[in-house]
């Protein structure tokens, strides 16, 4: 599972070519754990209505993304669902006093699922809205369907020390091998 990117892409790359890594409450969680510096909050427990609302958000964020690599423009059933999800838990700065000053704090009020659909949600209009997501990559290995973001034009693979050393042995391997 390749994670470090911006949040909407780890959670596209949740679907990696014919698996579903957040399929169950169960996988969700997991995912949720190697996100929990970036999503805190999101703790206890999943229901398979959780997974289908985070799903949703993916495919959507999956839709637009993808229709940007392909220089189209996203459908209007990406973006309304990406809206929809937000506008379904918004997210309020909440002022509280903490003894010596004012704090302010973002909540979002639902269900687990609906709240984490709308963070996701928001991660991916983030994303989208960025003169950033101009540079977002598919991985150039033959297999592989993850997407990055590159820090630096050259970068090819999204991981060098996985993908990257692949395509490097395989180029290797045929450069040398005997005819």
């Amino acid at each position: 599972m390749l994670i470090g990117e911006p949040l909407a892409l780890d959670l596209i790359n949740t679907r990696p070519l014919d698996t579903d890594l957040i399929a169950t409450p169960d996988l969700l969680r997991r995912w949720l754990d190697l996100e929990a510096d970036r999503l805190p909050g999101f703790d206890g427990v999943l229901s398979e209505d959780d997974v289908t609302a985070v799903r949703g958000v993916r495919d959507h964020a999956s839709a637009a993304v993808h229709a940007l690599l392909s220089g189209e423009r996203p459908g209007e059933a990406a973006l309304r669902g990406l809206n929809d999800a937000q506008r379904a838990a918004p997210a309020v700065r909440e002022l509280s006093w903490d003894g010596a000053a004012l704090t302010a704090t973002e909540v979002r009020t639902g269900p687990p699922g609906v709240r984490l659909a709308a963070a996701l949600a928001e991660a991916a209009a983030d994303l989208l809205g960025d003169q950033a997501s101009g540079r977002i990559r598919q991985c150039e290995a033959h297999d592989c369907v993850m997407l990055f973001l590159p820090a630096h034009p050259r970068r090819r693979w999204c991981a060098a020390a996985l993908c990257g050393n692949r395509a490097r042995v395989a180029r290797h391997y045929r450069r040398h091998r005997t005819v």
